[in-house]
Order: C-alpha cells, then sequence, then structure tokens
C-alpha cells in the first residue's frame, strides 16, 4: 500500500514539474516580441545600370582622289620697251614755183637759212646755225643721193624752181642723236627756208 502510495506521488510531481515547465515556457512565449526590422527613411537607390555603348558606326573607306598636276610653268612675256613716236617732217610752201620740178636723181640748186626748232619761240625759230645767202652762192647736190640730210631729200622733192618752202625736220630727219659741230646738239630739231633757185 505505502508503495503504491509512493509511486502515485512521484507521477504528481513530474505531472507538477511538467505543468510548471510548461506554464514557464508559455509565459516565456507569452513575453517574448517579434524583433522589427527598422526602416530607413531613404528609399533605396535602384541598382546601378551600367549603358551598354551604342556601337560605333565604321566609317566608309576614303576614295582616292588622283593627285592633281601642277600648272604648267609659263614664261613671262618679257616687256619690250615701245618705240617712241617719231615727229613727222612739216612741209609748208610760202611761194609756189612754176619752173622745173625736183625729182630724185635730179641736180639742184637751193638756197636755205637754217634755225634750230623751238616751237615757244617767234616764229619757232631758235638760233640760227646756217645760211647760203649769206654766201652769195647756193647749194648744189643730186637729189635723193643721200649727199644731205634725209629732211632735204624728202622735204625738196616735188618743189618747182622759184618756189619756196619752210621745212620742220624732226631730229631722227637731221643729225639724231650725234649732232652737228658745236651748234646742233644731239637730238635737235630744224627748222628751214628753203628756196629752188635750179634744177638741172
Amino acid at each position: 500500500m505505502m508503495r503504491r502510495s509512493l509511486f502515485v506521488l512521484m507521477i504528481c510531481a513530474a505531472g507538477a514539474a511538467m505543468a510548471q515547465n510548461a506554464g514557464q515556457n508559455a509565459s516565456a512565449s507569452a513575453t517574448a516580441q517579434p524583433q522589427e526590422t527598422p526602416v530607413s527613411p531613404v528609399a533605396p537607390l535602384p541598382p546601378t545600370t551600367v549603358p551598354t555603348p551604342a556601337p560605333v558606326p565604321t566609317p566608309a573607306p576614303t576614295p582616292e582622289v588622283a593627285p592633281v598636276p601642277p600648272a604648267p610653268v609659263v614664261a613671262p612675256t618679257p616687256v619690250v620697251p615701245a618705240e617712241p613716236v617719231l615727229e613727222p617732217l612739216v612741209k609748208t610752201d610760202t611761194v609756189i614755183g612754176k619752173g622745173a620740178e625736183a625729182m630724185p636723181g635730179s641736180k639742184v640748186f637751193v638756197h636755205y637759212t637754217g634755225w634750230l626748232y623751238k616751237p615757244m619761240a617767234p616764229r619757232q625759230r631758235g638760233r640760227q646755225f646756217d645760211s647760203s645767202i649769206s654766201r652769195g652762192e647756193p647749194l648744189e647736190f643730186v637729189l635723193g643721193s643721200g649727199r644731205v640730210i634725209k629732211g632735204w631729200d624728202q622735204g625738196i622733192k616735188g618743189m618747182r624752181v622759184g618756189g619756196k618752202r619752210t621745212l620742220i625736220i624732226p631730229s631722227h630727219l637731221a643729225y639724231g642723236t650725234r649732232g652737228a659741230g658745236t651748234m646742233i646738239g644731239p637730238g635737235a630739231d630744224l627748222i628751214f627756208d628753203v628756196q629752188l633757185v635750179d634744177v638741172k
């Protein structure tokens, strides 16, 4: 009887211990609160995505351009100085003759007086340099033979005996750049009064 009572007592004690443990576990479970995850006030950044680079187009090949040949070298045109304009011979008949006509090849007899031609001087006559009248003897020569200056060969041609003519002779038809003696300088223009005395 005693053993049975002791066994029952032990069972009761074990049941009480188990009940106590169960109560403690339930109390601990009731007391424990679930932990809350803290919430950040900053919204999370979206994940960074690296953009895929756009494909670089392959440049089209540059077409080869044929080299331009250099321009031909043109030699400069030489500058040729213009020839001076030659003044013409001026013939003025002051007396028309009525005798024989002086022609190239004719022997002519001429009285004359010559001056330097000065356009601004009285009657356009400068210093006198020669005169056959002062010697009292006409000059004799064959017309066109080159024995006298060109201005005379050209200027006396066509005159008739008894005629008088004034000749303004530019230097290129007179003594040119060389002049004559001390009276006629280089490049001097001349003026003559001539009278055709005879033709043979």
